[in-house]
């Protein structure tokens, strides 16, 4: 079964939504990372259907932020 993300890579994306909020940084990368961390939960969770749920709302998110 696939791991999900580490505490370390949850930590370090939060730092950076922080930072996003500061200085205005690229939301489509921010978008793209939180897809990446949230498919991963969900991978690492079959059975659980609202990670999937999850996880594909923010993939379709990051795909809209991506075509701006």
């Amino acid at each position: 079964m696939p791991r999900g993300p580490s505490a370390q890579e949850i930590a370090a994306f939060l730092r950076d939504v922080r930072e996003h909020t500061k200085n205005g940084t690229d939301p489509a990368a921010l978008a793209a990372r939180k897809a990446d961390l949230f498919g991963r939960i969900a991978a690492a969770c079959p059975e659980d259907k609202n990670a999937a749920e999850v996880a594909a709302s923010a993939r379709a998110a990051a795909d809209r932020a991506r075509n701006r």
